[in-house]
């Protein structure tokens, strides 16, 4: 799976502005130039792993929500995995998922 680097943009500066950031304060504080952390948010550049890393932690954001989408900080962090994976199935298979999901809760009961 190819990854979409324009999404990965787009989650990295809504972690930016929710965080109070602007790309300039952002780009002095990582001691990079204005028109990197531009490029970044338009997805027309590729970061390296070291370098999301480090600005994930800048930004109290995880590596995983601005890679997949989704934080397992949250405690409802697959349910938009989950919806994703049954809009792709038929509805006989969803019918099937819903019986065993309701077998292993009831199980877990």
């Amino acid at each position: 799976m190819a990854l979409d680097y324009k999404l990965i943009g787009e989650r990295l500066r809504k972690a930016r502005i929710k965080k109070g950031y602007t790309q300039e304060k952002l780009a002095e504080v990582m001691d990079l130039s204005i028109a990197y952390v531009s490029r970044i948010e338009n997805g027309k550049t590729r970061l390296n792993l070291k370098r999301l890393n480090e600005i994930c932690t800048l930004l109290d954001t995880s590596e995983s929500y601005i890679l997949n989408g989704v934080s397992d900080n949250s405690s409802s962090y697959l349910n938009n995995e989950l919806s994703s994976i049954l809009q792709d199935c038929s509805s006989k298979d969803k019918e099937l998922i819903y019986q065993i999901a309701t077998i292993i809760s009831d199980k877990n009961k």
